[in-house]
């Protein structure tokens, strides 16, 4: 039955008709008592959607799978992936479907996704059902990552479905319907190569340059190209996760977006005191994606991905190798120059400032920081404030640390740091995690207010509002140290 959402809006289904080898037809599972919880005005504004229509029972069938508009073929998209540095053959999505894409206000294709939608042919096990919790909290933090500037999927709406789900206790069952330029993902095209049909992986790439790197085609090696883009904009991204303290928490190569778009918001986290090592997921116990190693997790994750096209970059094995490492090892130079350009900003610093001055000041910064136990956001933004000449909120961080802290800002404001631009690189809200979980636990109680007020603030990060202090503040003492989980 088709769903009466918005005329005008169409969807279509080119992922599943292009490559039908890694879409297994499926339908979202019923929801006997389905209730609208969240939905994102401005972003359905943006895909041609009308809110209102969307909240109504047609449209909120829709926004669960359970009616199907116009051209919608959902899928369940077929990938591999290298999970904790361990290569599985066979995941694809095993509790999500693809209703299809839509072309939105701005000419652009966006995929609609259901994430909890029920079990699909690549469940291994699992109910195929999501919590409302995890659904609320990829909703926040992608909508903050979202205002902060940073590529991400984006959230429209999340959906009870009246549904009791057994997790380690009893907790309502919820759909989150995502949007993104496209769903690919490095493991997307692990899948394909590991069938060994070249043709397919080649209408892979092919699909994958249409959708995200026009340009590429034009290339004397498009393929290349194609590759090059995708470390291009995998380091820009993971460097403006850094400059924001953001952990995703499991950098797997199946949670990497061919697009450069984050994705997968399960035990991710955002650093409150300054802590190179911080880990907050529950499952991560070495390590391996702690805030300081994400570049080096990115850069192993494209090295993966690299290898499942060398069949097209050259015929030779050896040249295609080569090339190969060539585009891989580009990824450092770009991470480091988007990252440096972003933590000069945060400084307010100008560029004609000597590099070894720039470097030896911010590691002198990140060094009081850490071992002071400053809140990363905050301090940033209290620089601002220092550089105004309110030297109150920066000293009351640093605590003791206050005097190692002037002698740092006398050679800092030294070079006049422009406080304007700071405010604009510098957020003072973020998703901060203590107030996510209250938003989440609140949210079980039915109690919605939480989240709104939470989702408010981040969603216009850069501008300091009078009454919106606790949003502003790190977690209390007693918060202890904070563990987040995958959200299955």
């Amino acid at each position: 039955m088709n769903a009466t959402t918005q005329a005008e809006v169409t969807f279509g289904n080119r992922f599943a008709r292009e490559l039908p080898e890694l879409a297994r037809p499926w339908e979202a599972e019923s929801a006997p008592a389905p209730r609208l919880v969240l939905l994102n005005d401005d972003l359905a504004v943006e895909l041609g959607f009308d809110p209102n229509v969307l909240r109504g029972d047609d449209g909120v069938a829709m926004l669960l799978g359970t009616r199907l508009p116009e051209g919608a073929t959902p899928v369940a998209q077929a990938y591999a992936g290298h999970q904790f540095g361990q290569y599985s053959p066979r995941l694809g999505d095993g509790r999500a479907l693809l209703l299809g894409e839509v072309t939105d206000t701005r000419g652009r294709l966006r995929d609609i996704h259901l994430k909890g939608s029920g079990r699909t042919a690549f469940a291994r096990g699992g109910d195929g059902r999501a919590v409302l919790g995890p659904m609320l909290r990829e909703f926040i933090v992608s909508e903050a990552m979202h205002a902060l500037g940073i590529p991400t999927t984006r959230s429209l709406s999340v959906t009870l479905t009246g549904r009791q789900v057994q997790r380690d206790d009893v907790l309502p069952g919820s759909v989150l319907t995502r949007v993104a330029s496209s769903h690919l993902r490095v493991g997307s095209f692990q899948f394909a190569r590991a069938t060994g049909d070249l043709e397919l992986l080649r209408r892979l790439a092919d699909h994958a340059i249409a959708r995200h790197f026009p340009s590429a085609a034009e290339a004397a090696n498009p393929y290349l190209a194609f590759f090059e883009r995708v470390v291009s904009a995998q380091a820009k991204l993971v460097a403006q996760w850094m400059l924001v303290g953001f952990v995703h928490g499991v950098m797997n190569t199946d949670n990497m977006t061919i697009s450069g778009e984050t994705i997968d918001y399960g035990p991710c986290a955002f650093l409150d005191a300054f802590d190179p090592d911080a880990v907050f997921s529950s499952i991560d116990i070495q390590g391996r994606y702690s805030f300081r190693n994400q570049p080096h997790a990115a850069g192993w994750n494209l090295a993966r991905f690299a290898e499942t096209l060398l069949p097209l970059f050259a015929d030779d094995e050896d040249t295609a190798v080569a090339s190969a490492e060539q585009a891989v090892s580009g990824f450092g130079p770009v991470y480091q120059e988007a990252w440096v350009s972003g933590m000069r900003s945060k400084l307010g610093l100008p560029g004609d400032v000597a590099p070894d001055t720039f470097e030896r000041l911010l590691g002198e910064l990140l060094t009081l920081m850490q071992r002071s136990g400053a809140d990363y956001t905050s301090t940033f933004r209290a620089l601002g404030t220092y550089a105004r000449g309110n030297r109150t909120p920066a000293l009351d961080i640093f605590g003791e640390a206050g005097p190692a802290f002037r002698t740092w800002a006398q050679a800092w404001l030294a070079l006049s740091p422009n406080a304007s631009a700071m405010d604009a690189a510098n957020p003072v809200y973020i998703p901060r995690n203590h107030l996510v979980e209250e938003a989440l636990e609140a949210a079980l109680d039915d109690d919605l207010e939480p989240t709104r007020r939470l989702l408010a603030a981040v969603t216009a990060p850069f501008d300091e509002r009078p009454g919106l202090d606790c949003y502003a503040t790190g977690a209390p003492q007693d918060f202890g140290d904070y563990v987040t989980f995958c959200g299955t």
